[in-house]
């Protein structure tokens, strides 16, 4: 499956179970250590777990090995290899902004290229 099938399958899967405000950051041209990153809220710590276990179930039969994950009930990662799925609680996502980082990073691959 082409990456950005996997990727609409994640968001399906994330959308289906309520994940709220579900972003996908392109980062193939930079410098970062997967192609995409999605990036998810839960609504408590309770759905986190269960959208990451939603998940796992969801993809594996799609042929998704998790390379690797760490749950926990605010924030879960898990690894795909070329992809990064985060889930986690509104607090932590406006706590570490990630988003922000993601787009600075895109934005400064944009301008390297440019020179």
């Amino acid at each position: 499956m082409i990456l950005d099938q996997r990727i609409e399958a994640i968001v399906t899967l994330l959308d289906e179970k309520k994940a709220d405000e579900i972003e996908v950051f392109n980062l193939e041209n930079s410098d970062y250590m997967a192609k995409r990153v999605v990036i998810a809220n839960s609504l408590n710590g309770k759905h986190t777990q269960a959208l990451m276990d939603y998940l796992k179930t969801g993809l594996k039969p799609q042929g998704e090995q998790f390379l690797a994950t760490d749950e926990t009930d605010e924030w879960s990662v898990a690894d795909l290899g070329d992809i990064l799925i985060h889930v986690m609680i509104p607090e932590y996502r406006q706590r570490y902004s990630l988003e922000q980082f993601l787009s600075e990073l895109i934005q400064k691959n944009k301008e390297d290229t440019k020179r």
